[in-house]
């Protein structure tokens, strides 16, 4: 990519100099967008532009500054020691003028624009499409990019708004709402046990074939007594291991081995015989469920409301556990959360 022009520090060109107020804050959220990216191609297309517009408002940005804010070559990027200081201050001043155009509209503007949200996949897919279809049906000026992934986003580098993470949340600099607990069963199909007793105790699975999700347990787990909370640990070599929940369901339902999963996908299965609930006076610990998003000096509307939508949607009835969480009132703020 070609350097920009050489510039007189002391005399901005005439068009740079009399960019309106709007095109500037344009012009540093662009470069915001592409020093947290890390290159100009994923700051455009987060942005939904093209490179060239991209790599443009770069070039005027630098000319009405009249500092070099990055040195590109063809493989790398790289902050100068004015763009070091210039993305520090530019953070700080794109935040406050979303808060500020937050105050000015007031809290009844609706809000709009796109909302980049990661889920996990068995859990968005069948859980989570029918409140994500309530929330758009009230907010007809939001759309949402509903992205599958059973892991967490870079959120930045993504340009990913918020999470819902299922399982413990270890990545620092991260705010981590807890929303509820999904309880987790042991079953297995009855062929596998082919007229044989079935288990009675903990320690009679450790002789079956099992399968393991290696998100959470992969040749160990510890069941604990419902009624005495007696813990038990079980270790074994999995004849299977996943990191897919569907998967783990399907190898279950053609006799594979014993699983240990969400409660609430083996539901229909279990009614029906297809699956049997193994000790289920025991039980491994339950998941926690997060709402999870960058810590940041402001929050759009978007992201609150959606947060708001999907703390109401979890489920309650048998198959997921809601976790209260206190929300403080009347300050436009995200709930209260772990950081």
């Amino acid at each position: 990519m070609e350097a920009p022009p050489a510039t007189n520090p002391g005399a901005a060109p005439s068009a740079a100099r009399g960019a309106p107020g709007a095109d500037r804050i344009d012009l540093m959220q662009t470069f915001v967008r592409i020093v947290e990216a890390g290159s100009l191609s994923r700051a455009a297309a987060q942005l939904q532009t093209t490179q060239p517009t991209v790599s443009r408002r770069l070039q005027t940005l630098e000319q009405l500054l009249g500092v070099r804010l990055l040195q590109r070559s063809t493989h790398a990027m790289k902050l100068t020691e004015d763009g070091e200081r210039c993305y520090e201050r530019a953070r700080e001043l794109v935040a406050d003028w979303a808060r500020f155009e937050a105050d000015v509209r007031g809290v009844g503007h609706a809000p709009s624009g796109t909302l980049r949200v990661v889920v996990p996949h068995a859990f968005g897919q069948e859980v989570l499409v029918g409140p994500l279809a309530s929330f758009l049906r009230q907010y007809p000026e939001v759309s949402v990019e509903w992205l599958l992934h059973d892991r967490t986003p870079d959120f930045i580098a993504e340009a990913i708004d918020c999470a819902i993470h299922v399982g413990e949340v270890h990545e620092p600099g991260l705010v981590a709402v807890r929303l509820a607990e999904v309880p987790r069963a042991v079953i297995a199909a009855p062929s596998l046990f082919d007229g044989k007793p079935l288990p009675r105790r903990p320690q009679d699975l450790e002789d079956l074939p099992w399968l393991a999700l290696r998100t959470f347990y992969r040749n160990e787990i510890v069941l604990q007594n419902l009624q005495t909370q007696a813990r038990h640990g079980l270790t074994f070599a999995p004849r299977m291991s996943t990191d897919s929940l569907y998967a783990l369901h399907a190898a279950a339902r053609l006799g594979l081995g014993v699983a240990v999963g969400s409660s609430w996908i083996f539901a229909e299965d279990i009614a029906s015989g297809r699956l049997l609930h193994l000790l289920p006076q025991w039980q491994a610990d339950p998941l926690p469920i997060y709402l999870v998003y960058p810590q940041a000096r402001f929050y759009p509307a978007k992201l609150r409301l959606f947060a708001d939508a999907m703390r109401q949607a979890i489920p309650t009835a048998g198959m997921i556990q809601r976790r209260r969480v206190p929300r403080e009132r009347g300050t436009g703020r995200m709930p209260q959360a772990r950081r």
